[in-house]
């Protein structure tokens, strides 16, 4: 498969120069299919963004100026119809709201595609210590939604920081796995924070010892601490790993196999659609070549994300 480069002037680890953040990064040309290859068990894309349009607009220009140039500009109905219309069977939605007053509004726009769509699995966001923040999550839950989307980055905080006890409280209340962008990379010069004060293993490790029966799942395989999140998937049951844009062998970091092998039914398949930089796909086929036999594969590829949400 041919792939060319375009974007930002740097080469893959220019970047690493700069106190190991990864971003900016270029585009790939490569090749993308029509369709999931036939005879997978049931994907399910357990990282999918979906946001109202204005958001998406917003987001796709500081992802162009300062991460990666995105390779599907899809606003809601389409990202729906492409991921479908190629055999994924169910997608998890995401959203995260970056300033106060606006989880409520992202929740209402994710419920309502929920409950139109029941292939979606949606999840809901809060920004931490913002006024009212339990009774958002309530209300979240309340609606139908699944779960809950933090993000350390964007919304400035460390997973062991006071603000997030009422969200570990109504998520364990509530029987409801947390996803929490934890790692510290993907990172960016442009966040107005760096990622390497606010993210450790250590930090998320100090969560699931405070809060044993939080079910955590942790994107992008805990970038780029993966011996780290290894141990910690050891040692607790509480915790969940996502492969979302690290399987896809687009960053200049390896991934060790044993994140796979070690606990399989703890790995989620994700891609981050639609706000990446390369073929829809790409990260699918890389997880097939790792071969890692059918009943890993079937786990990793949908069950396992069904049953942390508690789907069917």
């Amino acid at each position: 498969m041919n792939e060319v480069v375009h974007g930002p002037a740097c080469c893959l680890a220019a970047p690493l120069a700069r106190r190991g953040h990864l971003l900016p990064m270029p585009g790939l040309d490569d090749e993308e299919g029509a369709a999931l290859p036939k005879g997978l068990p049931p994907v399910v894309d357990a990282h999918v963004h979906l946001f109202p349009d204005g958001v998406f607009d917003a987001l796709w220009r500081w992802f162009d100026a300062n991460a990666w140039p995105i390779r599907y500009k899809l606003h809601t109905p389409r990202v729906l119809d492409f991921l479908f219309s190629r055999g994924v069977s169910r997608a998890v939605v995401l959203h995260y709201a970056h300033k106060p007053g606006l989880a409520r509004v992202l929740n209402e726009y994710v419920a309502k595609l929920c409950a139109d769509e029941p292939r979606l699995i949606g999840l809901g966001t809060v920004l931490p210590g913002e006024p009212g923040a339990r009774q958002l999550l309530r209300d979240a839950f309340d609606a139908g939604l699944m779960g809950v989307k933090l993000h350390c980055h964007v919304q400035r905080f460390s997973p062991d920081d006071a603000a997030l006890h009422e969200v570990y409280e109504e998520c364990v209340r509530a029987g409801r796995p947390l996803v929490m962008h934890s790692g510290r990379e993907p990172s960016s010069p442009a966040y107005p924070v760096d990622p390497y004060t606010l993210c450790a293993v250590e930090r998320v490790e100090r969560v699931l010892k405070d809060w044993p029966t939080l079910k955590l799942c942790v994107p992008h395989f805990g970038a780029d601490e993966f011996d780290g999140y290894a141990r910690l998937l050891e040692r607790h049951d509480s915790l969940w790993l996502d492969t979302t844009m690290i399987g896809a062998g687009y960053f200049p970091l390896e991934v060790p196999r044993r994140l796979y092998e070690l606990r399989p039914e703890r790995v989620l398949y994700g891609t981050d659609f639609p706000n990446i930089p390369y073929a829809w796909d790409r990260e699918l086929h890389k997880l097939l070549g790792l071969k890692l036999g059918d009943e890993a594969e079937a786990g990793l590829l949908g069950q396992n994300a069904l049953t942390l949400y508690g789907a069917h």
